[in-house]
């Protein structure tokens, strides 16, 4: 039974603090924490390569597609609320997921776990924002909620190596379960509802369907060349589909009242051009430790903990680039750090693709570490460009779309690459299945590399020059007005 507002005033603020860090923190670590898991998946659920994708895939497109719809059910319903539906909708679909008997159940149980992140995330920083109202307050807080969404992704695949290899894979879904019931009961106890004032917006059930169904039957489309032509039914069928739908949910954006991701925001060329990029850095993101995890557990026969502990210095070096690019992008601007990032990135992704069957460990993880050092130096400024150059009243709502065009670009692009590399092995399979499969993921890094020079280029050509900056409290605003709240790269680069 809820508590009576008058207790609910009186929880300390720390505690508040910490019940939302910790919802952040499960939300973001359930991004990376499969991939060291993904061999073992696949061997007890009798998986193949392209269903494999889809363990990440899943997540990642419902969480992407209800994120935005997730902010405004929030400010509607009561935040406390949709912290705690989200919070149990998560939690339980973990649980789900770890018992799966098969691959199907797996996935689905994974998509559902999306919705529920996609819920619980941005309730969970509007309830920080609502809670800390003077600015000093607000911005240790937003601060602190920050590191802890960075940590969530760094730790992911350390965590993931240590619960698969002295418990099972299952594990990386049930130690959700205790978490999930200790944060809800203190969550209970110590949050006080609160709503939006003034005009509540309408729902946008239809736009956020369609994007996430249009999107995933793409997806589907593509993953399904490892098994039919480009030119079958069972490839164009899904595409095609995705495809309308997608147009149905531009139709859908131009008509709705409160659209998840209104049409006059495009017409910002800072907005677009950062948007473009993230989806080419989430592509290669997503592919990179997709592909680096099952390379070094299947061909160099690295353990899941030995995995993990080899992955720590890319989240590292990602970490690092972020802390730089804070520290440079007001002196140089965003734009040069966007072309310097990919850049490097590229470089990067060229040294992955000389990996070979028997390559030693400096030469993976001075490379990885050089790939995910310029996807770091990227996102400040990528924030910056995406949300300094809109109105006010759209500040929230633009950060919340980089965070979902970085879920979105990383599901297509892992598609996307994941056939390339499929492909690639098949033509050469008569040479060895380690050389074959170590061939098909070099084909993807020199694919992505060409993509990361695209997004110099973008950066080049499309974004603004000079050094901009946007006010701190135009996304905080946002929260207070009621629009969907910022994400965790906008807060940190702006405290």
């Amino acid at each position: 039974m809820p508590q009576p507002p008058s207790i609910a005033r009186r929880s300390p603020h720390g505690l508040i603090l910490a019940v939302v860090c910790v919802a952040q923190f499960m939300v973001v670590l359930d991004v990376s924490i499969v991939n060291v898991a993904l061999p073992d998946m696949r061997t007890t659920l009798h998986m193949s390569e392209s269903s494999l994708q889809w363990v990440i895939n899943a997540y990642t497109l419902t969480f992407a597609g209800f994120l935005l719809l997730g902010g405004r059910a929030a400010d509607l319903y009561g935040r406390r609320r949709l912290f705690l539906i989200g919070l149990v909708v998560f939690s339980s679909m973990s649980l789900l997921g770890g018992l799966a008997q098969n691959g199907t159940e797996l996935i689905a149980a994974r998509a559902a776990q999306g919705i529920g992140g996609a819920i619980l995330s941005p309730a969970t920083l509007t309830i920080l924002t609502t809670t800390f109202t003077d600015q000093k307050g607000r911005a240790r807080a937003l601060g602190l909620w920050s590191a802890v969404a960075g940590a969530g992704g760094a730790t992911g695949v350390l965590a993931g190596g240590i619960l698969t290899d002295l418990l099972s894979w299952r594990w990386i879904l049930f130690i959700n379960v205790p978490i999930g019931v200790v944060t809800a009961l203190v969550a209970r106890l110590a949050l006080v509802e609160s709503r939006a004032e003034g005009d509540r917006p309408q729902l946008d059930w239809a736009g956020a369907v369609s994007a996430t169904v249009g999107l995933s039957a793409v997806v589907y489309g593509i993953v399904s060349t490892d098994q039919h032509s480009w030119g079958s039914a069972r490839v164009l069928g899904p595409i095609l589909a995705g495809l309308a739908l997608l147009v149905v949910f531009v139709v859908v954006e131009a008509r709705h009242p409160s659209p998840l991701a209104p049409l006059r925001l495009f017409r910002a060329r800072p907005l677009v051009g950062a948007n473009l990029i993230m989806i080419v850095l989430g592509s290669i993101m997503f592919g990179v430790f997709f592909f680096l995890s099952l390379y070094a557990q299947e061909v160099l026969g690295y353990s899941p903990l030995k995995t993990g502990v080899a992955f720590v210095p890319m989240p590292i070096a990602i970490i690092i680039g972020t802390q730089l690019a804070s520290r440079l992008v007001g002196r140089v601007g965003p734009r040069l750090l966007l072309m310097v990032g990919p850049s490097l990135t590229a470089i990067g992704l060229v040294l992955l693709s000389r990996l070979a069957v028997d390559s030693s460990y400096p030469q993976l993880a001075l490379s990885g570490a050089l790939t995910t050092f310029g996807v770091g130096l990227c996102f400040v400024p990528l924030t910056m460009e995406a949300t300094g150059g809109v109105a006010a009243r759209d500040a929230g709502l633009a950060s919340g779309l980089i965070n979902t065009t970085r879920q979105i670009g990383g599901s297509i692009g892992l598609a996307v690459l994941a056939t390339v590399a499929t492909s690639h092995a098949a033509h050469v399979a008569s040479r060895g299945a380690a050389y074959a499969q170590t061939a098909g993921y070099n084909r993807a890094y020199e694919v992505a590399a060409v993509l990361a020079v695209a997004a110099a280029v973008c950066a080049a050509v499309i974004l603004p020059r000079g050094v901009r900056t946007g006010p701190l409290g135009a996304a905080e605003q946002a929260v207070d007005d009621g629009e969907l709240v910022p994400d965790a790269d906008a807060v940190l680069e702006r405290t």
